[in-house]
């Protein structure tokens, strides 16, 4: 029996994760639908729905982007048990989508980042190295802040440990992409202190809020100077295509995780407010989203075996991220209403246009990787 060519084969569709898939796209959408409302915008509610508001965040970081990294580590790993991380944590958001109240969404992805913290484990025991160690880590960050916010801890008491998962799945993945240029030897040292700092900082917020929530923002500024410097995509940068895209991303990010950083020492502790706010979606939005806008390329193939046709209209949706971020981010700190309403629903709008733009260039025409097109 002849084999079909390899270059010329059609991509199968992995249909089996699209549940997965479906259940952080939705998180995503219920969370940009309960935070256009938080600006406040005028927008409607469906009946018993008033969840999408009050856990905006928790379906953000733990519906949406606990699934989707969950989901991208089964893949990798090949293992069936290693699916139930992204199951449970997408279960748990469905709850909080579908209006229900009580402890059992928090309990699901306390469950689901246990799982998570396995599959991280295993991956440990597979290879051990600065990169698995530091996603392990994160992992760790996120299941202690799911049982402080199942025990009764309040959201800004807990998004630091959530924000710890985040960064350092990142800072991980940046790691091991590093192995292949030649460091500098002073390089790990201060990545090690900066991670202690880091890490000791959310540490110290659980007994000393003020101080440890300081410590913690200097530590986040300490590790996007690094990335600065260290990061690959300081070469990539100079390419073309698909590999300058993710250049420009990856250092927009940075850039971002400095000034939470910086906000995070100016407005501690964190308490609801514009501050808070700030910093927050400097955070998660500016670093996070910023990550998420470069990988995607490349992550989507992985996940579903269809390519993605790198297009430069991708500059699109990563260019009116960050306007809008940071006119979102000025019009908090300065009190500008208006201003605030309006870079936040640009950050949908970015997002939203994302989504269109990757779902739009997948390609099921060839079996290889990303490629450029104009």
């Amino acid at each position: 029996m002849k084999l079909p060519d390899q270059k010329t084969a059609t991509p199968r569709l992995r249909v089996s994760r699209l549940p997965f898939l479906g259940l952080g796209i939705l998180s995503l959408l219920a969370g940009l639908w309960g935070g256009l409302i938080r600006l406040p915008l005028n927008l409607p509610v469906p009946a018993d729905h008033a969840n999408w508001i009050t856990f905006h965040g928790p379906l953000m970081i733990c519906g949406f982007l606990g699934t989707v990294i969950g989901l991208e580590r089964a893949v990798g790993l090949q293992a069936a048990w290693t699916y139930a991380a992204p199951l449970l944590t997408g279960a748990g958001a469905l709850i909080f989508i579908l209006g229900f109240l009580g402890p059992g969404g928090p309990a699901l992805f306390a469950l689901g980042s246990a799982a998570f913290l396995a599959v991280t484990f295993r991956v440990v025991q597979l290879q051990r190295a600065l990169f698995t160690v530091t996603m392990s880590l994160g992992a760790a960050a996120w299941l202690t802040g799911n049982i402080l916010w199942l025990a009764g801890q309040p959201v800004n008491r807990v998004v630091l440990w959530w924000a710890a998962f985040l960064v350092l799945t990142i800072l991980g993945e940046r790691l091991d992409l590093s192995r292949f240029q030649r460091q500098v030897r002073w390089a790990p040292p201060l990545l090690i202190a900066s991670l202690a700092v880091f890490l000791g900082g959310i540490i110290l917020s659980v007994f000393a809020q003020t101080a440890g929530e300081r410590a913690t923002g200097f530590g986040i500024l300490a590790l996007s100077l690094w990335l600065g410097r260290f990061d690959i995509a300081r070469r990539t940068v100079r390419q073309t295509g698909l590999p300058r895209f993710m250049a420009i991303c990856l250092l927009a990010g940075y850039v971002w995780l400095g000034v939470a950083g910086l906000l995070l020492l100016r407005f501690a502790p964190l308490a609801f407010g514009p501050g808070y706010a700030a910093a927050l979606h400097s955070l998660f939005l500016g670093f996070v989203f910023s990550m998420i806008f470069g990988h995607a390329p490349v992550i989507f193939p992985a996940v579903l075996n269809l390519p993605v046709a790198f297009r430069n209209r991708f500059y699109l949706h990563a260019g009116l991220l960050h306007f809008s971020l940071l006119l979102r981010v000025l019009a908090d700190l300065s009190g500008w209403g208006e201003g605030r309403q309006l870079g936040g629903l640009l950050n949908a709008a970015a997002i939203l246009l994302f989504l269109a733009n990757t779902v739009t260039s997948l390609n099921r025409r060839s079996g290889r990787g990303p490629t450029c097109l104009p």
